[in-house]
C-alpha cells in the first residue's frame, strides 16, 4: 500500500485504488481515493 497525505482529513492515510500515472512533465505519481473521507490523493515520485 501507499501512503499520501490526504488534505481534508490532515493526515497521512494508506491510498486506496492506487494506479500509477505519469505527470504531465513526465515525472511519475500515485493517484488513489482516501479511504475514510473519499476524497482524491495524489503522491508525486516513484513508486515504492
Amino acid at each position: 500500500m501507499v501512503q499520501a497525505y490526504c488534505v481534508k482529513c490532515k493526515t497521512k492515510r494508506e491510498m486506496q485504488n492506487a494506479t500509477a500515472v505519469t505527470m504531465k512533465n513526465g515525472k511519475p505519481a500515485m493517484k488513489g481515493v482516501c479511504p475514510v473521507c473519499g476524497c482524491g490523493m495524489y503522491r508525486i515520485g516513484k513508486a515504492s
